[in-house]
Order: structure tokens, then C-alpha cells, then sequence
């Protein structure tokens, strides 16, 4: 877990350059800039300590800090364990992504919570702080994210393989979305999980009931996993779009930066936009698509 908060930071601060912040002057409690005095202002505003060491008068601001939270679910559940050869697990992608993605909205002066997890902050050191709660939940990971009911100025941000039959991956994110909060779902895949390499005499595990399946000529499926695959997604993506949240696929050789800045510029623009994966629209189905 260290090395995922180190990683996730390292992207983060590689992402950051050049991004404009979330922050705003407002009426918050923290500190934001110093500004000059204007005619016509109550003069109470006005900070008297800091105007000493100018000739100018100076308003303290503080920062905007209505009750937004970005809520972050990171798909644990034993699926996300699947690495084909030279890549990283899905898991550590979704975490990386999910401690970078705080790193950037903490410091633009968001909030951010994990369902079931850790409650809304905006603490300075976000990534550890969640690092802790995921290794201290109490509970088994699910597949999807549990149910719960963030306020309407609420964002949540999905990450996972979302194997799941795509009716409970379409009614989860329905009953998410029932308050009226924005959403953003990344399918984190594989490679082999696009492309489908398999040939040969292939035994295919479902890594959480363990059931197996040996076929002996893995190549002839590729077609129907192809077809498959598209109307999996598709079923998805439509249940996105209908209640305005975006919809994105990742893989885990693209870059994790290419992903952090795709998904913090689309946060606070509606959620429409959705993207088509890169590299072919396969994916090893190691739960299985509905």
C-alpha cells in the first residue's frame, strides 16, 4: 500500500501542472488569497494587519466551501486481481487512481469520502488516509459499490471491471443516482481482457465462486466474446447516459496519467461524455458480462 500512495502521488503531481483548480473565494473557513479593498465594501472586511504593511488596503478571502463531496469506490473484489503477463493487477490501478484523483481534488479544495469506508475530508494527507480505511474495512469487498444516499451536489467516481451482469451494474448506479448526484464509471480492464489471446486447450476460472470451465479450442469463442462483450458494454454505457453520468474504459497498460487527467477534467462538467476503450472493444470476462 505505501508504494500505491507513492505511485498515486507521483501522478498526481505530474497531472497537476498546467491543471486550473476547483477553488473559489467564498465563505469557507480556510485561508484562500488576499485581495485588494473596494469602494463600497463593508469596512469590516477589511484585514487591518495586512493593509499595515501596504499602502493599499486588503480583504482577506476565504475559501468557497459549500457541502460538495467527490465519493471514490474502488472496486476490491477478487476479480480485480487478474493480471495477464507484465501488467499490474486491476486492483492497484483502481487504488492509484483513486489516491491520485483525491490527491488533485483535495488540493483544489474538495472533500472526498469512501463509501462504507472513510468519511468525507479534505486532509492534507487524503491518499494514506485512505490507504488506512482500505486495509482496515471491515468488510468482505463487494462487486459494486454499496448502496448508499449522497447528497444531490454530490459526485461519485466508480472504479472497477464491472463484470457483473450489466441489470445489477444498471441498478446500482440508478439507485446511486436517485438523489440526484453526478457519477463517473471507469471500466478498468486487462489486456487480455480486450483482446482475448487464449488458444488451445484453455481452463477459465471465475475467481470469486471458483467454478471452472476447460474448453479446447479457446479461439473459436473469440467472436461470440466479441459480441458479447459489445452488448455488455453497451448495456452499461446506455444506463450511464440515461441518468447523465459518463462512462469510460481503462486498460491497464495505457498510462494512469492519461486516465487521472481525463477523469478530473470531465468532473463538474455533467458526466455526458463517455469514451470508447483504446486497443479494440474486447475484455476477458473473468465474471462473466450479462
Amino acid at each position: 500500500m505505501p508504494r500505491l500512495v507513492l505511485e498515486a502521488r507521483r501522478i498526481a503531481l505530474t497531472v497537476q501542472h498546467g491543471l486550473h483548480g476547483r477553488r473559489r473565494a467564498g465563505s469557507g473557513e480556510n485561508f484562500w488569497q488576499y485581495r485588494r479593498f473596494i469602494d463600497g465594501e463593508p469596512a469590516n472586511r477589511v484585514d487591518w494587519r495586512r493593509s499595515a504593511r501596504d499602502d493599499h488596503l486588503y480583504v482577506r478571502e476565504r475559501e468557497w466551501e459549500a457541502a460538495h463531496t467527490v465519493w471514490i469506490w474502488p472496486d476490491l473484489s477478487p476479480s480485480m486481481d487478474y493480471a495477464s503477463r507484465g501488467q499490474a493487477p486491476k486492483r492497484e490501478r483502481a487504488l492509484i487512481i483513486a489516491f491520485a484523483l483525491a490527491e488533485l481534488l483535495v488540493k483544489g479544495g474538495e472533500r472526498v469520502g469512501m463509501p462504507e469506508m472513510m468519511r468525507p475530508s479534505a486532509n492534507r494527507r487524503i491518499a494514506e488516509r485512505m490507504a488506512e480505511s482500505v486495509v482496515l474495512a471491515p468488510r468482505l469487498p463487494a462487486s459494486l459499490p454499496p448502496p448508499f444516499a449522497p447528497s444531490p451536489l454530490s459526485e461519485i467516481v466508480l472504479l472497477g471491471d464491472f463484470w457483473s451482469p450489466a441489470s445489477e451494474v444498471a441498478e446500482r448506479i440508478e439507485l446511486l443516482a436517485a438523489s440526484g448526484a453526478q457519477g463517473h464509471l471507469v471500466q478498468i480492464v486487462d489486456p487480455a481482457e480486450e483482446t482475448f489471446p487464449f488458444s488451445g486447450r484453455i481452463e477459465f476460472r471465475e475467481p470469486e465462486s471458483g467454478d471452472r470451465l476447460t474448453v479446447g479450442r479457446a479461439e473459436s469463442w473469440r467472436a461470440d466474446y466479441d459480441l458479447k462483450l459489445v452488448e455488455h458494454r453497451a448495456r452499461i454505457r446506455a444506463a450511464a447516459e440515461r441518468l447523465g453520468w459518463s462512462f469510460t474504459v481503462h486498460r491497464t497498460d495505457r498510462p494512469a496519467s492519461e486516465l487521472l487527467l481525463a477523469l478530473h477534467m470531465r468532473m463538474g462538467a455533467g458526466g455526458t461524455a463517455s469514451a470508447a476503450p483504446k486497443g479494440g472493444g474486447r475484455a476477458f470476462v473473468s465474471r462473466g458480462p450479462a
